[in-house]
């Protein structure tokens, strides 16, 4: 499998997984709020197994999972749920990938 297809893999499993987590709250647009959300967290899984960065690959998803959270979280003013969930989301989308996805070609 190569990283792109892991990225894309990772994204919707985790966009789908955000999305689950905020479909009990309210909001003015709920559709844009989840389809927001989800696009953001597509980002950080894709991210996450597809840049390099000379740190572990846990450290690495969890900067990725902060740097695309960050925007949302200023925006929204709800920094801790968006932060504490793209954080734990990183680390485990770093984990995957350091786990399964192939090294990077020289």
């Amino acid at each position: 499998m190569t990283r792109v297809t892991l990225g894309v893999l990772l994204g919707v499993a985790i966009g789908t997984a955000d999305v689950v987590l905020m479909r009990p709250l309210s909001f003015p647009d709920k559709r844009a709020a989840l389809l927001g959300a989800f696009c953001a967290r597509f980002a950080l899984g894709f991210f996450a197994a597809t840049v390099r960065l000379p740190v572990s690959p846990v450290a690495s998803g969890l900067l990725v999972g902060i740097f695309t959270s960050l925007p949302d979280a200023i925006i929204t003013k709800a920094y801790a749920p968006i932060l504490i969930t793209g954080a734990l989301f990183g680390a485990l989308a770093g984990w995957i990938v350091g786990r399964w996805a192939p090294p990077f070609a020289s």
